[in-house]
């Protein structure tokens, strides 16, 4: 990246896997009774032809990655895992409630947490119950995430015969230095391990997610786990910013700024990273995404049908995404919803027979419009302004704002559009910050979002 544009550009910016960014949802203006009208309403448009999505939040961990910005429980207690299942079915029956018909299941994800702190036995029970009284998409795409010192061959084996392709491994880096620091240790054998018997089982989808900016990094250690990565050959790299916000997240606290690369360094990380991934065969998706070619994503991509959501970039599109656990976040394309963040909260609730959520924000029509445009550019590289027939006054405040980036070669502007130039495409965030209305009307204070470099 060009030294002076990286420094211009790099500010707390939001992630845009939503629009508007939670910090500026209309929380005030949210009630439980609306959101369950949006999601009646969006599953009668969309169930019978395209599905619905469903992410499920796996909270719990053995231990605490310092690293993490995850919504998690830390516990060696296994205890938990039933009560919690429990709570996940009684909240998909509230919502299997409001649709009043059979569901068309397209998307699965388990996230976390780590999902694989449950027993296979425990995975199965969940899902099993999920998919019953419910039917399957024909392109269905089922995925989970995974650590890889506790993925056993049997969790393996449980949610492939249930129909989960995808898997997903969190391995930050392997500098034994970094994995000390943010108490994430994995060795290279285990990760080995996990991936050979995963594709021995039959998935055709693993995923492998890396971190640059992590405490300790230095260019010779990421230049050596994406050379052991590169010889697993995953069919996804997520290749991300590590989000520095200890505020938030006070188990960051371990280590201190003084641990981390300077922007000069991090910087360098990236351009590295993404020049070793690109020379070991992997093409550059959306932003912060690698695979190989013939890899669903890059299809999507290519066929002008990538979309992103809560969960990061996915080849599937639903108008419809369930939320279920504590702190999931659900979008009915009219409306987000967020459960509360509390274990114990969220199943005092649901016991009760409580929708969980807690806070959300109702769309408007400008925020509909604002939504897409940011939707076609993190995934197309490019939008159509289409003013005669959807005008909107904050969309035009916007391509003002972008005027500065199309200055600076990152797009280039005209009356129809914009679209994303080569030297742009590492600067989504700030292209779409541009037209985000709300952020530029409340602009915080404090800082809010990780810095987008």
């Amino acid at each position: 990246m060009e030294p002076s544009l990286t420094a211009k550009y790099n500010v707390a910016a939001p992630r845009y896997t939503s629009y508007p960014t939670m910090p500026y949802w209309d929380t005030g203006a949210f009630t439980k009774e609306e959101w369950i009208k949006t999601v009646n309403c969006s599953f009668c448009e969309s169930n019978t032809q395209e599905g619905i999505s469903i992410y499920i939040h796996l909270p719990f961990c053995e231990n605490l990655c310092t690293y993490c910005g995850c919504n998690t429980r830390i516990t060696k207690n296994h205890r938990v895992e039933e009560p919690y299942i429990k709570a996940l079915l009684l909240e998909w029956a509230m919502y299997k409630n409001i649709f009043g018909k059979k569901p068309v299941i397209r998307e699965i994800h388990l996230g976390g947490g780590t999902p694989t702190f449950f027993s296979p036995a425990n995975l199965k029970a969940l899902i099993s119950a999920i998919l019953l009284h419910a039917e399957i998409h024909p392109d269905a795409s089922f995925s989970f995430e995974a650590h890889p010192a506790n993925t056993t061959v049997n969790h393996l084996q449980v949610l492939y015969d249930l129909g989960f392709r995808r898997l997903s491994l969190g391995i930050q880096d392997f500098d034994p230095k970094v994995q000390f620091i943010i108490n994430r240790q994995q060795s290279i054998d285990q990760v080995r391990t996990v991936t050979g018997q995963a594709r021995r089982i039959g998935y055709t989808s693993i995923n492998y997610d890396l971190i640059y900016g992590l405490p300790l990094q230095t260019l010779a250690g990421l230049a050596t786990t994406l050379q052991e990565v590169a010889a697993l050959k995953p069919d996804r790299i997520a290749f991300y910013s590590y989000a520095h916000v200890p505020w938030l997240k006070p188990g960051q606290r371990r280590f201190t700024e003084h641990d981390l690369p300077d922007a000069k360094l991090k910087t360098k990380l990236y351009d590295v990273g993404r020049a070793l991934l690109k020379q070991y065969g992997y093409q550059e998706v959306g932003m912060d995404h690698f695979a190989l070619p013939g890899d669903e994503l890059i299809l999507a991509e290519q066929a002008g049908k990538l979309h992103r959501n809560f969960m990061g970039y996915t080849h599937q599109h639903t108008q419809l995404l369930v939320g279920l656990g504590v702190s999931s976040i659900s979008d009915s394309r009219y409306a987000f919803a967020q459960n509360v963040k509390s274990v114990e909260e969220y199943l005092e609730l649901v016991k009760n027979g409580e929708l969980p959520v807690f806070k959300g924000h109702l769309l408007t029509k400008d925020d509909i419009i604002i939504r897409r445009h940011i939707q076609e550019i993190m995934c197309k590289g490019q939008t159509i302004w289409n003013h005669h027939a959807q005008p909107c006054e904050a969309l035009l405040d916007g391509i003002e704002r972008l005027q500065l980036l199309a200055d600076d070669g990152l797009i280039e502007l005209n009356s129809w559009g914009l679209k994303v130039t080569p030297a742009g495409k590492n600067f989504l965030r700030n292209i779409c910050m541009a037209l985000d209305a709300r952020l530029w009307a409340n602009k915080p204070a404090t800082q809010l979002f990780s810095m987008a470099i």
